[in-house]
């Protein structure tokens, strides 16, 4: 069983930064990706960011040059830079690893104040 735990959000003001950590532990075989996923109240849960155990990124449209993935392979962590948050950043974000299945963490609320 793998468990992933997500901490770092919080209430941040517009323009503000947050960073985003997630924690990967239990019976990790062969990581094939990390990433975060977000779903804000009332909106399908959409893919922010992600990042290859060699470290090639993707990223939505909406956080390109906000947003910054990173990994940590020794620690099985993955990390999300937020800089320049906008209201509408406001979520409910979700790590995820990708071994022989998806694996989901509980969640982390952001919330962006204007």
């Amino acid at each position: 069983q793998v468990q992933l735990v997500e901490s770092g959000g919080g209430l941040v003001q517009a323009v503000g930064s947050l960073r985003l950590s997630c924690a990967a532990s239990g019976s990790i075989f062969s990581v094939n990706g990390m990433g975060w996923y977000r779903q804000a109240p009332g909106k399908q849960r959409e893919l922010v960011a992600s990042i290859t155990t060699g470290g090639i990124t993707k990223y939505a449209e909406s956080v390109k040059g906000r947003f910054a993935i990173s990994r940590d392979n020794a620690k099985n962590m993955v990390y999300l830079q937020m800089n320049s948050v906008k209201p509408e950043d406001t979520a409910v974000y979700y790590c995820y690893l990708i071994d022989s299945r998806y694996y989901w963490g509980q969640g982390t609320q952001v919330t962006v104040s204007s």
